[in-house]
């Protein structure tokens, strides 16, 4: 398989296109623990094109019923994204902030626990410190939203590689 290169631009453009709005291919989440990771897998395959419609460890959305985890959960998600196997899909790995570009992802600690937000970056600025981190997301719907102004216990970024095909 492979890497291919991931359209940053087209998941920031869909990630400023559905920020406040519902895309009605998708189901919305909010009322069953929050919508957003499967709005980060709606910018991400945006810019992939690709799904790994592996069981259960894949990254993909048919329906509410008929997704992987990997969609919706902000650990499985983590998880598919930082896999060693050479399957389908985009790729990408745990880095610091000073590797982030538009269209990455930020995960999101609040209280001791599981990482539990995954915004997508719409914008990095200079210097490059949390106040210039702009980002996108559901749940609590935000566009151009600094990542300083979240009340964050912990932060750990993904950075795309790419997309195999």
């Amino acid at each position: 398989m492979t890497l291919r290169p991931y359209d940053r631009q087209a998941a920031v453009a869909y990630a400023h296109r559905w920020a406040y709005l519902r895309n009605p291919a998708f189901y919305n989440f909010d009322k069953l623990g929050g919508d957003c990771t499967n709005f980060a897998s709606q910018c991400l395959y945006a810019g992939a094109g690709v799904m790994d419609y592996t069981p259960t460890f894949g990254w993909y959305y048919n329906s509410q019923y008929s997704r992987a985890p990997a969609w919706t959960g902000v650990p499985f998600f983590y998880n598919f994204l930082t896999r060693g196997k050479d399957t389908p899909g985009p790729v990408g790995e745990e880095t610091g902030m000073d590797a982030l570009l538009p269209g990455d992802f930020v995960q999101l600690r609040f209280v001791p626990g599981p990482f539990a937000h995954n915004p997508v970056v719409v914008e990095v600025g200079s210097p490059l410190t949390p106040d210039n981190v702009l980002v996108a997301a559901h749940s609590e719907d935000a566009d151009y939203r600094p990542l300083s102004t979240y009340p964050i216990q912990e932060v750990r970024f993904l950075h795309i590689l790419g997309v195999r095909r």
